[in-house]
């Protein structure tokens, strides 16, 4: 079986993840549209940066829909 590298933004959204599942047991929600903080949530923040991040894997530039 080949073994895959992550690089260092895949790391960083795989951390962001696990932080974010972490909150939603805590907050006794599956999804962070269900939780009252949704909108001023700074975790799911990062995670939604870190998303974009590892999908440009740093470039910047514009994101859109």
């Amino acid at each position: 079986m080949e073994e895959i590298a992550l690089d260092e933004w895949e790391l960083k959204l795989q951390l962001k993840l696990k932080e974010l599942q972490a909150c939603q047991q805590e907050q006794q929600v599956t999804s962070c549209l269900l939780c009252s903080k949704v909108h001023s949530c700074q975790l799911r923040d990062a995670y939604v940066h870190a998303v974009y991040s590892s999908m440009n894997k740093g470039a910047g530039g514009g994101f859109e829909f």
